[in-house]
């Protein structure tokens, strides 16, 4: 199974374009995938730089005619002529969904920075080796006090999800919403975390559980150990600092079957750059 996580910044390119077309066929160029996950998806928001308020979910789908979308919406707000702003995060899966979940995380009041609601997206797809789950979210930016309850959040999410399929629920009739689908404790979570790799929320992520909830890893590392991560941040959008603060996590079960990771350092689709990981069956 290979995935791609990547920071679109609603679509908007180095060149200040806003061009969903161009990130579908960016995404295809870079690796025959099974999963795109993508952070700052925009459907009519044309209050963003380069934007015509263009429906982005629509439109990357144009661009990816076999894969279907599952999009989560984080901020939910109305335009002056009653129509919907949504922003979120959004997954394209060649994959039969299982089930999807859309997860606001928290968002604690703090009046010394902007901020904005955020999200973890999950949808439990069908991978050759059996269901999986995939997290995809972003956490804050300018607040450190959210972002540390945000990935609080996170570990009780996934210890809740383990808890579940360790003992799942009695279910009703197929087809009605009491049925049981799949919902494994094998999974990863990716997206752009706003943390470097020696800040503390990177071993606060990843630490261990209590009882039988396993733990994430980071996949860089566990594949190429004593290998600095390449910046996600920073390559070509030089108002930003040079760093990486984009991560792929996977369950502890997960880390083995990691065969390869790398960040693409070239496109300038995004000022984030996308990361591709493979996994084996």
């Amino acid at each position: 199974m290979i995935l791609i996580t990547w920071n679109v910044q609603w679509c908007r390119g180095i060149d200040g374009n806003v061009d969903p077309a161009r990130i579908a066929r960016t995404a295809l160029e870079l690796a025959d995938f099974d999963v795109l996950c993508l952070q700052e998806v925009a459907v009519n928001f044309a209050g963003l730089a380069g934007s015509r308020g263009e429906d982005q979910v629509y439109e990357l789908s144009l661009g990816l005619p076999n894969y279907a979308p599952v999009f989560g919406v984080a901020t939910d707000l109305t335009d002056d002529q009653g129509r919907r702003r949504r922003f979120g995060n959004c997954i394209f899966t060649r994959l039969p969904v299982v089930q999807a979940f859309r997860h606001l995380l928290p968002w604690p009041a703090d009046p010394t920075v902007p901020s904005m609601q955020r999200l973890a997206l999950e949808a439990v797809v069908e991978a050759r080796s059996g269901p999986l789950r995939i997290i995809t979210t972003h956490l804050e930016y300018y607040s450190a006090m959210q972002r540390a309850a945000q990935v609080e959040a996170l570990r009780h999410l996934h210890d809740e999800a383990c808890g579940q399929a360790r003992a799942p629920r009695p279910g009703g009739d197929p087809g009605e919403p009491f049925d049981v689908a799949p919902r494994p404790a094998s999974g990863l979570i990716c997206g752009d975390f706003n943390f470097k790799p020696e800040d503390p929320e990177h071993p606060r992520l990843t630490a261990p559980f209590d009882g039988e909830t396993p733990r994430f890893v980071d996949a860089w590392e566990a594949t190429r150990p004593g290998e600095p991560h390449p910046p996600t941040v920073g390559v070509y959008e030089k108002s930003w600092p040079l760093y990486c603060c984009d991560f792929v996590f996977v369950t502890e079960d997960v880390a083995p079957r990691v065969r390869h990771i790398r960040v693409d350092s070239e496109t300038q689709a995004s000022d984030h750059q996308p990361i591709v990981v493979e996994l084996g069956d």
